[in-house]
């Protein structure tokens, strides 16, 4: 290239670097005596989609259980596919550790599901058919909120802390209740008949479970050989009578 076109290419690409205006750190937040903690509108920088409200690409399920349907992915039992054993949708994009999980949920008043994670996929042998059973810790989802917003370990240690308790397992001997979140009845109120939302809050060994921006349990999980720290998210049809659940607008942040 001749000396003066490489001199003129050099003063444009100067005089454009040159023209760009500088990119400043943003400031470090320095707490005031005045400061107070405060909602946040909207979700915080992180979260993604996970479902993409039309198909259930990354999701694997029995297909006789589960559908897209007007942006949601739906679980319906019928009394022609009436199931033997718990059943599951599965997300394929990975098996996080420590992340929150934001959606929201409508059900049947008859209708019993639950949000799996850190899960794995397990036999049942009296349904070897049954691809898609799990494991692992739950968040209980039920229409006659009976059970909404539990942490009940699906195949495992059962019940580890229910609506309105912060507890601690050990693994020695039944979860320990060390306070209450709330009254029972009056979290219960807190969950309507329509769309709802859950927060899962999930880092290290403690495990948050909240619908409708109310703490419904807080897990301190320190049973280290039998807790699990990472695996599968899913979405449940529970055994039982015809019911249906839908969840839309699934997303994950992780750390």
């Amino acid at each position: 290239m001749p000396t003066s076109i490489r001199f003129v290419l050099g003063v444009l690409i100067g005089g454009v670097c040159l023209s760009l205006p500088a990119q400043t750190p943003p400031a470090p937040y320095v707490p005031k005596q005045s400061d107070r903690p405060a909602p946040v509108e909207g979700d915080e920088p992180g979260f993604r989609p996970i479902f993409d409200g039309r198909t259930l690409d990354g999701w694997e399920g029995d297909p006789v259980y589960w559908r897209v349907e007007d942006g949601c992915i739906v679980g319906e039992i019928t009394p022609a596919t009436i199931v033997k054993s718990n059943t599951f949708v599965i997300w394929q994009g990975g098996r996080p550790a420590d992340f929150e999980l934001k959606l929201e949920y409508r059900i049947s008043e008859k209708g019993n599901s639950g949000i799996n994670y850190r899960s794995a996929v397990v036999p049942v042998p009296a349904t070897p058919e049954n691809k898609f059973a799990m494991r692992g810790y739950q968040c209980d989802l039920d229409g006659r909120n009976r059970y909404s917003g539990n942490n009940y370990e699906e195949r495992g240690r059962l019940f580890l802390a229910v609506r309105g308790q912060l507890t601690r397992v050990t693994g020695d001997r039944p979860p320990v209740l060390v306070a209450k979140t709330g009254e029972e009845t009056e979290l219960a109120g807190a969950v309507g008949p329509g769309w709802n939302e859950v927060h899962l809050i999930i880092r290290g060994n403690t495990l948050v479970h909240m619908i409708n921006g109310r703490v419904m349990s807080i897990t301190m999980d320190d049973d280290a050989r039998n807790r699990t720290e990472r695996g599968l998210i899913g979405m449940q049809v529970h055994v039982g009578p015809p019911m249906k659940v839908e969840f839309r607008n699934i997303r994950l942040k992780t750390w």
